[in-house]
């Protein structure tokens, strides 16, 4: 691979093409999933449960361009606020760019495929418990906690 396909370790996130930017995405799909916050202890819990809409098998956005029009609280992620947001995954490429760490090997990226996040188990698919929509009160997103980060 050459400099220039590998871009993502000489450039930083804000250097950036539009293209390379979506590219770094690995379709996990886990910042789709919705997050508990303590409001206690400030600890962050994670779930099962989808934003309404997720795709479960493909583990991408139905609407990905609508987005934030559909889901008032979908964050978009910036170069700016990729160092702020405590829920993104630890195995997030953006994450790890900013961070100054090097992707995994199973990174579509790296390996060549878009399957292979899937086929190493670091998705979401198979594991989507319930739908935001059809949670009819907070409490019921205690039943779909995680011990650890999926």
């Amino acid at each position: 691979m050459s400099k220039t396909e590998r871009f993502w370790e000489h450039k930083t996130l804000d250097q950036l093409t539009p293209d390379e930017w979506e590219s770094l995405c690995d379709g996990c799909g886990k910042c789709c999933m919705a997050k508990l916050i303590d409001d206690d202890t400030d600890e962050l819990h994670f779930t099962t449960v989808a934003c309404r809409l997720f795709d479960p098998e493909t583990c991408r956005c139905t609407d990905y361009v609508n987005r934030k029009a559909e889901v008032a609280d979908c964050v978009r992620l910036t170069p700016d606020n990729v160092g702020e947001i405590a829920w993104l995954p630890s195995s997030c490429a953006y994450r790890l760019i900013h961070e100054g760490k090097p992707l995994f090997d199973w990174h579509p990226l790296i390996s060549g495929t878009a399957s292979s996040v899937h086929q190493v188990g670091f998705s979401m698919r198979g594991r989507v418990t319930a739908f935001e929509q059809h949670m009819n009160h907070d409490g019921e997103y205690l039943d779909h906690l995680i011990e650890n980060e999926i």
